[in-house]
């Protein structure tokens, strides 16, 4: 564990491969070293069915001849620098000319980042992985009408990354992880339906208990059982916060800057409009303590900096690198995302949809005929034109209450109008890393017999 979270030898190569790049006629150059450790048990029906290990670091260079670049990785740690490098460069002397390519601003670089308290002092071991999983899957059993297990695991690890860049940037980050997930069965034969639940967390002492978890992937499988189909019809939609987190998703991904640049957003001519209702906001923060997605600096060393994507439900800007925002004319958000293998793109991090006032049961409760969503299927959905049609499995709602469960259903419509008529309710948590409350769309196609 010493060794893991000593960083000091992964920045001194890191520093050596840019010097190396340098020298070997880059006029800028960074490099991405990325460390990683896991550890993960599979169990079923209480005995361990296979365990892992990996342990590893990974070196990505990436250089700038002009205006053409290229990127080159190794995970080999008696690679030759300067032969990786010589390759590197000689790759970008023959790529095209990129004119918004090139290292972040000296004055957008980060110098002083938060603590976020990321990195558990004790990584969780993996006798207490097997007793994650054994309890959590045991509960699951637990649950009346509950007939077999679909499987528990657990993992744990340690990963992070070091960026030096020739311009005088390094900086690292390094975090940990504790997860676990259980699958239950319910039901005989042809009449089974299966369900899960997980918990991810940075810190081991932050996980729920797994008793917890296993009982809520039991019941869900539960109640599941004996679906009925529907009529087609336009009906008001709930949806869970497990399946409700899609829809900051979506907004994240059509406000992404590579997106609207390219003309694939369907947002791409709404920057300053209303796009959802009033009051709705949606906030992207990357200086969550103990967030999963949470980073004190982006893949360019840029600063990071909490960002309200939506406020009062008007869109205020886009996720942007420092690439994407030389090519829309603005402004980096410190949004780059990068692994060793390429280029910085934008993304999000810690993203999430405000919670509103109402609970949910008063929003079941005020629902004559509609439909009450857990589980999604599928990934119909066109950022281009922002059409939307998911498979989807829940419960029907009549007169105010939670009637029969449901399967085999699509709802469909657009997401240009789903956000103007979604409204969140109070119950956000933060679980997932993208997280809404319960939310609830009015006019939706639901489509059965």
């Amino acid at each position: 564990m010493t060794d893991l979270l000593d960083t000091g030898a992964l920045v001194e190569r890191a520093r050596r491969l840019v010097d190396a790049a340098r020298k070997a006629g880059a006029d800028a150059a960074d490099v991405m070293a990325v460390r990683g450790m896991s550890v993960s048990v599979q169990m079923r029906e209480g005995k361990v069915e296979g365990s892992e290990r990996s342990e590893g670091d990974d070196l990505g260079l990436r250089v700038f001849v002009g205006r053409r670049n290229a990127s080159v990785s190794s995970n080999d740690p008696r690679e030759d620098f300067a032969a990786l490098a010589e390759r590197a460069v000689a790759i970008a002397k023959v790529a095209p000319e990129d004119p918004y390519a090139g290292l972040a601003d000296p004055a957008d670089l980060a110098r002083n980042w938060p603590d976020l308290d990321l990195l558990d002092p004790v990584l969780t071991s993996v006798a207490e992985l097997e007793d994650l999983a054994r309890r959590a899957e045991a509960a699951a059993l637990a649950v009346p009408g509950v007939t077999k297990s679909g499987g528990a695991g657990a993992g744990a690890g340690l990963g992070g990354f070091a960026l030096v860049t020739s311009t005088g940037f390094e900086g690292v980050s390094l975090g940990s992880s504790t997860s676990f997930s259980t699958t239950a069965i319910a039901g005989e034969g042809t009449g089974m339906e299966r369900d899960y639940d997980y918990a991810s967390v940075r810190h081991r002492a932050d996980l729920e208990a797994p008793e917890t978890i296993g009982r809520s992937a039991g019941e869900r499988a539960v109640r599941r059982l004996n679906p009925r189909k529907v009529d087609t019809r336009k009906v008001p939609v709930i949806f869970d916060p497990r399946t409700a987190g899609s829809f900051p998703g979506y907004l994240a991904a059509a406000a992404n800057g590579q997106s609207v640049a390219r003309g694939t957003s369907f947002l791409r001519e709404k920057l300053g409009q209303r796009v959802f209702r009033q009051g709705v906001a949606i906030v992207d923060d990357p200086h969550r303590r103990r967030g999963l997605g949470s980073r004190p600096f982006d893949g360019d060393g840029v600063a990071t900096r909490p960002m309200t994507l939506v406020d009062d439900g008007v869109l205020t800007g886009w996720l942007l690198d420092t690439a994407t925002a030389r090519e829309l004319g603005m402004k980096t958000t410190g949004h780059a995302s990068r692994g060793v293998g390429g280029p910085p793109a934008p993304g999000a991090t810690n993203l999430f949809l405000a919670a509103g006032t109402a609970t949910p049961q008063s929003m079941i409760g005020a629902v004559k005929d509609g439909l009450y969503v857990t589980d999604m299927i599928g990934h119909g959905v066109n950022m281009v034109t922002g059409d939307y049609s998911r498979g989807c499995s829940g419960y029907w709602i009549e007169n105010g209450e939670l009637a029969f469960p449901v399967a085999e259903i699509t709802i469909a419509g657009n997401l240009a109008d789903i956000f103007l008529n979604l409204t969140p309710a109070n119950d956000l948590t933060f679980r997932y890393g993208t997280d809404a409350p319960t939310v609830m769309v009015e006019g939706l196609t639901v489509a059965g017999r």
